[in-house]
């Protein structure tokens, strides 16, 4: 496991940070014993500061207040852990049979959650993360969760300027918490990159989370200059959801959203995947090794956020992901016209 220092903020991070959304009840309860064998795993990865990525969304708080617990139980030193929080959602009492803010999507929660996002809004969901992540595994990377999601809810030009301002706002507030020691880096993780290029032109960050964004199959020409710009200026960028929501390696939703087969459009979708798993067979290798590869080539990435509730699955994904494959299945990728002649960081 290598460590990159995220700009000029004295933190190192790890080249995998592992995702929690197992620990706050994603689309099934996992049970605590199971979700302490996932944390066991993640923990064996590491020769240096352990790397996990949270946020007050993921079961309204129930992650953070797991990896609290977890960490405690597995006798963890503080010092050895790096915890990115994603601020925007906190928690508030369940008064319904399920959660209102995210339904069918998370199961056995005791809370339900509301988003905050606001100058005082995020501090309150700062403030919060840390009381349940607990003594001493406070988060030193901050963010602002899903501003593309939050600002899409507008309904008119107007709107959205407002709710922009509400992300702007929350931002000031990180600077103050950077500025006055009680974070460490401030970064931003989204969906549409595009968002995320847009708060870039109003706040220096020090990091950046692209999701469903930079991968083998989607990794258009001005995303890729926006990276060179990010590498230019010392930003470090944590890929994620470099399966396009698990579609790249054989699921039925690309991401986030189930295929229709009869769509034309999805037709090309499923086209390109039928022809890269030929390609990964002749050449006797994993589709998710591929994917995992190809998340990391730019250099403006220094590190890869996975997710997985099995624990048997974490040290063969840490293992594709520092084994990298020959160039001759990058060329032969090029061949079949699925990876772009002119991408040259592989």
């Amino acid at each position: 496991m290598r460590y990159t220092e995220i700009g000029n903020t004295g933190i190192e991070i790890p080249s995998v940070i592992f995702g929690t959304t197992a620990f706050g009840n994603i689309f099934q309860i996992v049970p605590d014993d199971q979700k302490l064998a996932v944390l066991a795993e993640m923990v064996k990865q590491y020769d240096g500061p352990i790397g996990l990525d949270s946020a007050g969304k993921y079961g309204a708080g129930l992650a953070l207040e797991w990896i609290g617990r977890g960490l405690r139980k597995l006798g963890v030193d503080p010092q050895e852990v790096i915890v990115n929080n994603k601020l925007a959602w906190r928690r508030v009492p369940l008064t319904t049979a399920e959660p209102t803010f995210e339904p069918g999507v998370w199961f056995g929660l005791e809370h339900d959650a509301v988003q905050d996002i606001s100058y005082e809004g995020i501090l309150r969901c700062w403030e919060e993360g840390n009381d349940l992540l607990g003594e001493g595994y406070e988060s030193r990377l901050v963010s602002v969760h899903d501003p593309d999601e939050y600002l899409a809810q507008a309904t008119s030009a107007s709107e959205r300027a407002a709710l922009f301002e509400d992300v702007l706002g929350a931002y000031r507030a990180l600077g103050e918490l950077k500025a006055a020691d009680k974070a460490g880096a401030i970064g931003v993780g989204a969906k549409d990159w595009s968002s995320i290029y847009e708060i870039t032109r109003h706040v220096e960050l020090d990091w950046i989370m692209f999701a469903n964004s930079m991968t083998l199959y989607s990794h258009p020409a001005d995303l890729l200059s926006f990276m060179d710009e990010l590498h230019t200026k010392n930003v470090a960028v944590i890929n994620s959801a470099v399966f396009n929501a698990g579609f790249l390696t054989g699921g039925e939703f690309y991401n986030y959203r189930k295929l229709d087969p009869n769509d034309e459009g999805d037709q090309q979708i499923f086209a390109w995947r039928e022809k890269f798993f030929a390609l990964c067979a002749k050449f006797d290798v994993d589709p998710a090794h591929a994917c995992y590869q190809f998340g990391q080539s730019h250099p403006a990435i220094v590190s890869m956020a996975i997710s997985t509730s099995k624990p048997e699955r974490i040290e063969s994904n840490v293992r594709m992901i520092e084994t990298p494959l020959g160039s001759y299945f990058w060329a032969a990728l090029k061949e079949e016209g699925l990876l772009a002649e002119e991408y040259k960081y592989i």
